[in-house]
């Protein structure tokens, strides 16, 4: 596509249109995608432990969160289907099938019975079900990435890039939320038999929703002009590692710091905050105050990377989660919740300057030829070396060492990581989509 048919696409009334519906689908689309993944992390810390894997003793925790950590082993596969599927069939098509295989997992977890009831069968099926979602978000968040990236103006392709990543927030703060509601609604006996099974339940509903809006939204432009000239890779993914390694690698570990700090904020720090003595709720409230911030921050950084370019951003970004490690963690064993909150807050600047620009960004570093592919296991490898047993390695640094400032620590040596990996790309903002 030549410079000025993008300006004459960009401008078209009709087309506008369509890039509005393009943005409210992938967001709509990846909040749904991860109220879901989020919702089990948080049951994972809160109430899966003795519910599902009471045989455990005093690992059960652990094992807990370590489920959460086997679904991220998954998204490479995931990703590895979705993009081939993706870069030869389209991304509209993939976008859909993700959506519902995510939701009825979710759902199918709401109505598991429980250890107590079937023994070994409940977390058998448990575990089955979160492998069914690490394989649906394995493939979510390229399409997603790429439907809003590739709609988007040259010059615009940071903001356009971070609406689907504002749908973590989103689907973050929908998540703590519900578990919220649900846990202020009831005492901790009902919560605990049935109360924490209205919000995976609740996917049902998201699910309905999100359908009808990606159903109505045209394939993404750069993917139906490399059909018209019959252009796509009939092996992506052999295309991809032949000549793209580097950047595939790259890519992931520039995602790990981020996935970290995150899952830090999604699964762990709600189970810290309760063992320190602070209330469930007050703990929930401090989780969607810091994900509003990530939020916020999150989009502003897509604009910002428009401006001052993806590797500075993603820099910033980096620098700012390494120095707030260690006062985090201070600040958080005060047991104060107001100093707990302001902790929370200030870690999500950085986590959104880390996360606003990646879509643009790793678009920009592969062909459309295997561009599905490239994004899609770049960031699923990255999320298992990043997030995937974060809040399980947290737990363990802290009865190992006795002190939570280990794993401050921890994500700053992992901040270094993704710092030089990402100062290892030549700064890709403008570059020919169709390239």
């Amino acid at each position: 596509m030549s410079e000025s048919a993008e300006s004459v696409r960009v401008d078209s009334p009709t087309r506008t249109r369509e890039e509005r519906r393009v943005l409210a689908s992938t967001l709509a689309g990846t909040t749904i995608e991860w109220y879901d993944f989020f919702i089990y992390a948080q049951a994972a810390s809160l109430v899966f432990g003795p519910l599902f894997f009471a045989p455990s003793g005093g690992f059960a925790e652990i094992v807990s969160l370590a489920t959460i950590g086997i679904s991220f082993l998954f998204r490479p596969l995931g990703a590895i289907i979705a993009g081939w599927f993706g870069d030869r069939l389209g991304r509209k098509k993939m976008l859909v099938l993700t959506l519902l295989l995510m939701g009825g997992a979710t759902t199918l977890i709401g109505l598991l019975p429980t250890y107590s009831v079937i023994g070994v069968g409940a977390p058998l099926l448990l575990v089955v079900l979160r492998i069914v979602q690490g394989f649906s978000a394995g493939g979510e968040w390229g399409g997603a990435a790429l439907m809003a990236v590739e709609h988007a103006p040259r010059d615009k392709r940071g903001l356009f890039g971070a609406y689907p990543q504002i749908g973590v927030p989103i689907g973050l703060i929908l998540a703590t939320g519900m578990l919220w509601l649900t846990s202020s609604l009831t005492t901790e006996d009902q919560f605990l038999s049935w109360g924490w099974r209205i919000p995976f339940l609740f996917s049902v509903v998201l699910i309905v929703g999100g359908y009808v809006i990606r159903r109505i939204v045209e394939e993404s432009p750069v993917f139906q002009e490399m059909l018209n000239r019959k252009a796509h890779s009939s092996a992506p993914l052999r295309d991809l590692f032949r000549s793209h390694t580097r950047n595939v690698v790259l890519t992931a570990l520039i995602f790990v710091a981020q996935n970290a700090a995150g899952y830090l904020l999604i699964a762990y720090f709600i189970g810290y905050g309760t063992s320190l003595g602070m209330a469930r709720s007050s703990v929930l409230a401090a989780t969607v105050t810091g994900a509003v911030g990530w939020l916020v921050f999150t989009l502003w950084s897509g604009g910002l990377s428009d401006r001052i370019g993806r590797v500075r951003t993603f820099q910033i970004g980096y620098a700012a989660l390494f120095v707030w490690m260690i006062p985090l963690f201070l600040l958080m064993q005060t047991a104060d919740v107001l100093l707990f909150t302001l902790a929370i807050v200030v870690l999500s600047f950085g986590l959104g300057l880390s996360y606003g620009p990646m879509s643009a960004l790793y678009a920009e570093m592969f062909p459309p030829q295997v561009r599905y592919s490239g994004v899609s296991i770049g960031y699923a490898l990255g999320a298992i070396l990043g997030g995937a047993f974060a809040p399980t390695i947290a737990q363990a640094l802290v009865k190992s060492t006795g002190s939570v400032v280990s794993v401050g620590v921890y994500i700053m040596v992992l901040a270094v990581i993704s710092t030089i990996a990402v100062s290892l790309v030549r700064e890709p903002r403008g570059v020919d989509l169709q390239a």
